[in-house]
């Protein structure tokens, strides 16, 4: 079978690991996206599995936990690896031991503490390092504080890039014009952690010891899951349900391995025939 633009599609059937962005993808908000769990139960029929790759740093993998099963979804914590989780890795990994300033919500500060890492969420000498998220309860409280961070001799750290995240009406700023904002008023700009950077697909794949080849990553974005497969060398999917048009795939640089309308679309070529060896 063929994609949105023609392209044979066949070597889908050959890949054991479905690396699935959410917001956008699978679901919009609260909304399930038709075909879903159709598509999810597919995967494992072939003899695949699925892993959840979010940049939505706002919710615990507890509190992703909860809302894809009251969904209908097939899933607990193993299915989840988040720009939270990848975050505290990269903090433990090159900030040891050094207290960090946070912008960002309860479920985030929470995920944080609970790896080991010493966090503060007001202005605090001992912070070193400043992180920002996808933070959803945001107070005029919390940006003066985060400016007052910044204007310290501090690392500035921020879980994802996303600019806007899809909401039931259409779109609410993310971390990426958090960023911008703070940008705006202290001139620092921040390393982000999350997709495009390869971190949360390398160590998904180290994790379940499985080749990139046999890998897919399936998006909405360009910017950050597409690009994210082409910085890890994986191969992807782009589906037009969330922020990406086929214009933007046209006219932009990151190119997809494939464009299907939706994951109801992929479903239909996964369900061809069963993946070999199975």
């Amino acid at each position: 079978m063929t994609d949105k633009q023609g392209k044979n599609a066949d070597a889908l059937l050959d890949k054991k690991l479905f690396l699935l962005d959410m917001d956008g993808t699978i679901y919009n908000e609260n909304r399930i996206f038709d075909g879903t769990l159709d598509f999810l139960a597919q995967i494992e029929k072939n003899g695949g599995r699925y892993i959840f790759i979010t940049n939505n740093s706002s919710k615990s993998v507890a509190d992703y936990v909860k809302k894809v099963n009251g969904m209908g979804i097939h899933a607990d914590a193993s299915h989840f690896y988040t720009s939270s989780q990848a975050t505290a890795f990269y903090l433990k990994k090159h900030y040891p031991g050094q207290t960090v300033y946070c912008m960002g919500t309860r479920s985030l500060v929470r995920e944080l503490s609970d790896s080991g890492i010493p966090v503060v969420t007001h202005v605090d000498d001992r912070a070193t390092v400043v992180l920002i998220g996808f933070d959803t309860e945001n107070t005029s409280e919390k940006i003066r504080n985060t400016c007052i961070m910044l204007g310290r001799d501090v690392a500035y750290l921020a879980t994802n890039p996303d600019l806007v995240c899809p909401v039931s009406f259409g779109y609410i700023p993310d971390c990426g014009s958090m960023s911008i904002m703070l940008k705006n008023a202290t001139g620092k700009t921040p390393f982000f952690i999350g997709k495009p950077e390869p971190v949360m697909v390398d160590c998904v794949l180290q994790m379940l010891k499985i080749r990139a080849a046999d890998a897919v990553i399936v998006g909405d974005r360009l910017y950050t899951d597409i690009a994210a497969g082409v910085n890890a060398g994986v191969d992807t999917v782009c589906v037009l349900s969330g922020e990406s048009t086929l214009q933007d795939i046209e006219s932009g640089n990151t190119k997809p391995t494939w464009i299907f309308d939706s994951v109801k679309d992929i479903r239909k070529v996964l369900a061809t025939s069963p993946m070999p060896g199975c």
